[in-house]
């Protein structure tokens, strides 16, 4: 039994540190500074973010993304809405169409899918990505940029994306738990075996002579 709940202990361990560092690693958080993802995202909202890689991203990500050149250098919040090969065009006071597909926007702010942006029309180079703010009529986004590869920024440009299922974070904390539980659980059963240990005869010698 001794060596079951070492086992245990160690398993436990390395359950929850692996866990611990998974969240560490691949998940961070930023905080909403601006109005131009209104009213997904506020100014003073706290988002959790899943740590991404590249050519991972899908249209309809909310993506954090960094571009030199643009912004200040700081990281911003914005919604792929083109990707690599896409054709994305608009004309003022109609939907963002995608390879000539009218785009479904539910999210975006007062329902206005264009804001005062002039028309566009380009092709997203691959490896690219073209974003939009919720907030059409007060983000700077790809429709300002659009002398810049049309707008565009790299896939590499992107940080992590919004965590809209959370499956992955709760699998992870129920892991570390259960690590948690067992490496306890462990070292419990350690100090009550060592408790329960007969301790030595301590009886006086008789001395014979």
């Amino acid at each position: 039994m001794r060596t079951v709940f070492r086992v245990l202990g160690a398993l436990g361990l390395v359950l929850a540190v692996g866990a611990v560092v998974h969240v560490g690693t691949g998940y961070t958080t930023a905080e909403v500074s601006s109005d131009a993802m209104r009213p997904t995202y506020t100014p003073g909202d706290r988002v959790l973010l899943e740590r991404t890689e590249a050519g991972s991203v899908r249209r309809g990500d909310v993506v954090l993304q960094r571009t030199a050149g643009r912004y200040g250098g700081l990281a911003v919040l914005q919604r792929v809405v083109g990707v690599g090969g896409d054709r994305v065009a608009q004309r003022p006071g109609e939907p963002v169409t995608v390879n000539g597909e009218p785009l479904s926007e539910p999210y975006v702010n007062g329902g206005d899918p264009s804001g005062p942006a002039p028309a566009y029309d380009v092709v997203v180079p691959e490896g690219r990505l073209f974003l939009l703010g919720d907030h059409r009529a007060n983000s700077n986004d790809s429709r300002y940029f659009l002398d810049d590869r049309s707008g565009t920024v790299a896939e590499g440009a992107v940080l992590a994306r919004a965590l809209d299922d959370r499956s992955g974070l709760l699998g992870a904390g129920l892991t570390a738990l259960l690590g948690f539980v067992l490496t306890l659980g462990a070292i419990v059963m350690e100090i009550v075996r060592r408790r329960k240990r007969p301790s030595g005869d301590n009886r006086p010698l008789t001395v014979t002579r």
